[in-house]
């Protein structure tokens, strides 16, 4: 599939307890995603270790290509006893996409919603008996904008005695979601959506612990972004028809690079006298080129921001529409899905000026910590040093 599977996940711990008895595994490889949610027996502590068990020990077998009925039953031998029930229990919902293809493992969890171009579809499952537990499998194609969202009871029970004498009930949530997927694309947006709807029918004291998992469909969103100079200076011209040949946003990072780029490409760099921030150094036009930046600084300042939105998204809004270079770069790298990164390693000479910081490496170390915060953001990112 050359569309993207845009993943996110949310959740709300019962009121008064300092852990979620829901827990959630992601794996994301270039073939493949598996999103694993299990839902462990009561809450707090004993939950947390139950679910957090059962994501780890299902999400890696299936991983690894063992059968459904061996993982079943080393779920089942493994889980500690609960003292006052007697019992080893976890539910767990298993989400697995091959290319277009999708495959469903329920036990004991809500159904999983799947809608297809806003409109809700049952999906036909089987019933599988391994022990004494029912296992639902399912296996359909998915296609552009596609929605599944797993959850667990907390998000059907919400409002139970409260502001819903019944709860919410599968068939309202259903309806709930049909209506925010006409509104939001992005999986985050309709996650939030959804777990910030729960706390407000649970009247900011959740009765139970509430997980969402919303998987989504959509368009790939391409950015190729270069950092620095070559390392060779004969290499100068690939690396910019390279840049210029990618599909999607082109963002130059680096004042040597951007002059590399103007060279090749006979266009002029204007470096724009707009939204002045003594603290960001101004962002730059080339013709054929989204965005052009300083370097290390801007790059440094634009992790800051990364940290920030993922530290608390809510309270930071304003910070992010700013319109300087490190904001503008967060927003493209925050809309993309694909990025792929192309590093110069030449050793920049303002590198070894004495009030800047003493480390050759630091442009790299930077791009690095980049990187990571944007696969813990599900970005499928690539990396070419030269």
């Amino acid at each position: 599939m050359s569309h993207y599977i845009d993943i996110a996940h949310a959740s709300l711990n019962k009121y008064d307890e300092e852990l979620c008895g829901d827990s959630v595994q992601i794996i994301r490889k270039k073939d493949y995603a598996m999103a694993v949610m299990a839902d462990g027996l009561g809450s707090g502590v004993k939950a947390n270790i139950l679910s957090t068990l059962t994501t780890r020990i299902v999400s890696k077998m299936l991983d690894m290509g063992s059968e459904l009925r061996d993982v079943v039953e080393t779920v089942a031998e493994t889980l500690p006893i609960c003292k006052e029930r007697n019992i080893a229990y976890s539910t767990f919902t298993v989400v697995s996409i091959y290319g277009d293809n999708a495959h469903l493992v329920e036990y004991d969890n809500p159904s999983v919603f799947y809608f297809k171009n806003g409109v809700h579809k049952k999906v036909d499952r089987k019933c599988v008996e391994i022990g004494d537990k029912k296992i639902f499998e399912s296996s359909f194609k998915l296609d552009l904008n596609d929605a599944l969202i797993v959850v667990s009871d907390g998000v059907i029970h919400a409002g139970v005695g409260g502001i819903l004498n019944l709860g919410w009930q599968w068939d309202n949530v259903k309806q709930y979601l049909s209506k925010v997927l006409e509104v939001y694309s992005d999986a985050s947006d309709i996650c939030s959506q959804l777990i910030t709807t729960c706390n407000n029918l649970y009247k900011n004291r959740p009765g139970d612990d509430t997980t969402a998992i919303v998987i989504k469909v959509n368009e790939s969103k391409k950015v190729t972004v270069m950092v620095g100079p070559p390392i060779l200076k004969n290499m100068d011209e690939w690396v910019v028809k390279k840049l210029m040949k990618s599909e999607g946003l082109k963002v130059v990072c680096g004042g040597t690079a951007a002059k590399i780029v103007s060279r090749i490409l006979n266009k002029d760099v204007i470096t724009s006298t707009e939204y002045i921030d003594p603290d960001i150094p101004p962002y730059a036009h080339i013709d054929g080129i989204d965005l052009v930046t300083e370097g290390v600084l801007t790059l440094r300042k634009t992790v800051e921001i990364f940290k920030e939105y993922m530290n608390d998204k809510d309270s930071n809004l304003l910070r992010f529409s700013k319109k300087d270079a490190a904001t503008r770069l967060f927003k493209i790298l925050n809309y993309a899905t694909d990025v792929n990164f192309l590093v110069g390693q030449a050793v920049n000479s303002a590198h070894q000026n004495p009030d800047f910081p003493s480390d050759l490496r630091i442009k790299v170390r930077i791009v690095e910590e980049l990187i990571s915060l944007l696969e813990r953001l599900n970005k499928n990112v690539e990396v070419n040093y030269f």
